[in-house]
Parts: C-alpha cells; sequence; structure tokens
C-alpha cells in the first residue's frame, strides 16, 4: 500500500520539484504548476491524458477523473497502489508540468544511471 510518504520521496528529487500547501493541503509542484496534490483528503495527480484514459477504464476503482474547468486531472487511491507504481505516477506527473527539455535530460540520466 502506498503512502504520501512513497510520494514525497520520488517527488522531491525530481528537478523544480517543491512540497507546498495549497488551502491547507499538502501538494508538489514545479514554479506555479502542481503535479501531485491532495484535495479533500484525496490524491490527484496530473497524469498524461492517454494514460488518464486507459486507468479510467481498465482501473475505475483506483483512478477516477476530477475535472475543474479545463483541467483535468486523476483522482488516485493510493491504498490501492504499490510503492513503486506510485512513484512512477508522480514522476509521471511531473513530467507533465516540467520543460520537456528538463523531463528529457533528467530521463536520459536515469537510463545512464540504472544497473546494466
Amino acid at each position: 500500500m502506498a503512502t504520501w510518504d512513497d510520494i514525497r520521496a520520488a517527488a522531491l528529487p525530481l528537478p523544480g520539484a517543491e512540497e507546498d500547501v495549497w488551502y491547507g493541503e499538502p501538494m508538489f509542484r514545479v514554479g506555479r504548476k502542481g503535479f501531485v496534490q491532495t484535495w479533500r483528503g484525496r490524491v490527484i495527480m496530473k497524469l498524461e491524458r492517454n494514460h488518464q484514459e486507459l486507468l479510467f477504464e481498465a482501473r475505475p476503482d483506483v483512478f477516477s477523473p476530477y475535472v475543474a474547468g479545463a483541467l483535468r486531472w486523476s483522482f488516485v487511491d493510493l491504498s490501492a497502489l504499490a510503492p513503486a507504481e506510485a512513484a512512477d505516477l508522480a514522476r509521471e506527473a511531473w513530467t507533465q508540468v516540467v520543460p520537456k527539455k528538463i523531463s528529457r535530460a533528467f530521463a536520459a540520466e536515469q537510463a545512464a544511471s540504472a544497473p546494466a
């Protein structure tokens, strides 16, 4: 079962990521753009749109849409995820808000440092 601490451990090492508070609830952002936060006690993530649609269909008990105006995020039930999956989703959400040249450089760095 994943926790907010698993999200924190994955998010804070990401370039530009900061932990903050939004309306009294924890969030992670890059600059002014949030990528993972809680809203009324539920976790929401800014995932890639096509991946969101797939998750909504394949695992509706874990992922559901959160729409606020033009924004479309995903409610995520952390208790239904393994810590590694939650960390992967947090990194995916980060890639949605950080400049592409930064996310690509980070991915290349991670691939180069991965054990063979």
